[in-house]
């Protein structure tokens, strides 16, 4: 397993993502949902992998919108969107958005836009337990 560094802009959150995947195996996507695209979030998961959010006091802000399931955790001093978490069967799983690693020009700038809005709370939540990962947020 390899760890993959990053922060937001400020560095008041870091994200440490693990994989055993090599990031040019890794599957890269764009929401197409207003949040991700105002954000020009890129995101991806490894379920046999990990990310781990840590933040100073009072540096992240949990956002919930649509369906109301997700916190996307942005940083409350510079604004930047590192990822979202989930609750889901008893644990944490989530997301990383590329933008905010360390490596994040190792991923394709434009991968594909997916559109989720059909979804009801049961389709979206077994579509992420499929790519999504275990998360750890400490804040």
């Amino acid at each position: 397993m390899t760890g993959y560094p990053g922060s937001c802009h400020c560095g008041a959150v870091t994200v440490v993502f693990t994989s055993d995947k090599a990031p040019q195996a890794m599957r890269v996507g764009r929401c197409a949902c207003s949040f991700c695209r105002r954000h020009g979030a890129r995101t991806l998961g490894d379920p046999g992998g990990s990310v781990e959010f840590r933040a100073a006091s009072g540096s992240l802000a949990r956002y919930r919108f649509a369906l109301g399931i997700t916190d996307y955790l942005v940083c409350s001093r510079c604004g930047t969107y590192v990822g979202a978490v989930m609750l889901d069967q008893g644990g944490l799983i989530g997301i990383v958005n590329v933008n905010a690693l360390d490596i994040r020009d190792t991923f394709d700038p434009a991968p594909p836009l997916h559109d989720y809005d059909g979804e009801d709370e049961a389709r979206r939540r077994a579509r992420r337990r499929k790519f999504w990962m275990k998360a750890t947020v400490i804040a």
